[in-house]
């Protein structure tokens, strides 16, 4: 009797901190749900703690806080599939040389804000670029309240093989570091799936093709095969003893037909993927996160040489080719910016994606729902409904009339929690 009594006075506490959550209430002018295609009018939104609890017309709890946005269109928090946040404007052999871990994640926890703020409440970081496993340390502050930031999920060090991955270009004599881990042969291979799942990684990136010749100016971007098929079909095989995912970078048809083969989940930049590899993505189910953003902006980049300049511009054009034929073939495509500087400016990507042919509902859902689908959060993210956390944004105006309108995100919520209305 006495133990029963001394655990009444354990939960009853409990029990009225949950009965006195306070109720919050969204008033939407207009409400893009993240999964259907038409907009829906004058609706409510209640929350309960960091869940939401109805979408629709009902009467407003006498207790609820009420957040008037009846003059913007709601929609879900949004989700970039690729960004790096250990990456800044600036040279990228001085970071990997001269700045130190620290400093890279003092930087990144900037980033981390910069792109919450923006309306992106869940990012996948696909690698740290020489910083070693800090994006574990980063989405662990951000878990823990002790830091603002996007929900996370991270890809630590990344994968390719000796002679794939910058930096490149120095005397044999000296040992410089490098912006992913170098592995060769199946056995080394598994030991570093392993090894990055055993410090956080809760995705595994590998190179499956790779820039390698330093300096090379050709008439578009060029590629070099990097793993073995042997070498790929034991990382995927490592990777989901654990549940984890790979994601493949990847310029050419063939490294992509390789790694989809292999078992990957997705494919990242896809430069040049011709038809049938677009449908062979399709019906294996794998995504693709086309990040034209990256490219396009470096092709606007000051100081390039006239046969840089003309080598970028034309893969711009031929990445812009594939996008179109792969929304033909009707593959699965998620939203990935791929941003190494100018953090918080993610939706850009969206403008790109609208001009070469994407409808604006669908490039929504690319960074909602099918994001979700993506990296398997689907239960709890990706859509305004029932069950689903409280990540929310606004913006003026309607962006499927005006896609712009998602690059100046009014209202953020994360998880219950207001992080910004500048309304």
């Amino acid at each position: 009797m006495k133990k029963i009594f001394l655990l009444l006075l354990l939960f009853i506490p409990l029990f009225f901190m949950l009965s006195q959550e306070k109720n919050i209430v969204i008033r939407c002018g207009a409400l893009i749900d993240g999964k259907n295609d038409e907009i829906k009018k004058n609706v409510l939104i209640l929350i309960k703690g960091n869940i939401i609890e109805k979408v629709g017309n009902f009467d407003i709890p006498k207790d609820a806080d009420v957040i008037d946005l009846s003059d913007m269109t709601v929609l879900p928090g949004l989700i970039d599939s690729h960004v790096h946040l250990f990456l800044h404007e600036g040279n990228y052999d001085d970071q990997l040389l001269k700045e130190s871990t620290p400093y890279r994640t003092i930087r990144a926890v900037v980033h981390a804000k910069q792109t919450l703020e923006a309306g992106f409440t869940t990012i996948r970081d696909l690698e740290t670029e020489g910083a070693g496993y800090a994006d574990v340390d980063l989405k662990t502050a951000i878990n823990q309240g002790i830091i603002p930031g996007p929900r996370m999920q991270v890809s630590t060090r990344a994968l390719s093989v000796t002679g794939g991955y910058a930096l490149m270009g120095y005397s044999w004599e000296i040992q410089v570091p490098t912006g992913a881990q170098l592995v060769d042969g199946v056995d080394e291979a598994r030991k570093a799936v392993r090894e990055q799942i055993k410090y956080g990684a809760d995705w595994i990136k590998i190179y499956a093709d790779s820039r390698r010749k330093r300096g090379e100016v050709a008439d578009s971007l060029t590629w070099y095969l990097t793993f073995s098929d042997d070498e790929l079909k034991a990382i995927v095989e490592e990777a989901k003893k654990m549940n984890v995912k790979v994601a493949a970078h990847c310029y050419s048809s063939i490294s992509a037909q390789k790694a989809v083969n292999a078992g990957v989940s997705s494919i990242e930049h896809g430069l040049y993927l011709d038809e049938p590899t677009l449908k062979l993505m399709k019906d294996k189910g794998v995504y693709y996160c086309p990040t034209l953003l990256a490219y396009y902006r470096w092709s606007k980049r000051d100081g390039l040489s006239p046969e840089v300049k003309k080598m970028i511009e034309n893969t711009v054009k031929l990445h812009a080719e594939t996008f179109k034929r792969a929304l033909k073939v009707g593959v699965k495509i998620a939203f990935g910016s791929d941003l190494t500087e100018a953090h918080g400016t993610n939706a850009e990507e969206f403008e790109l994606m609208v001009k070469y042919g994407m409808k604006p509902i669908d490039a929504i859902k690319s960074a909602t729902s099918v994001a979700a689908e993506l990296l398997g959060w689907q239960d709890k993210i990706g859509s305004i409904e029932p069950g689903k956390l409280a990540d929310i944004i606004a913006v003026k105006g309607n962006p499927l009339q005006d896609i712009s309108v998602l690059k100046d995100v009014k209202f953020v919520m994360k998880d219950g929690k207001i992080v910004k209305n500048s309304k």
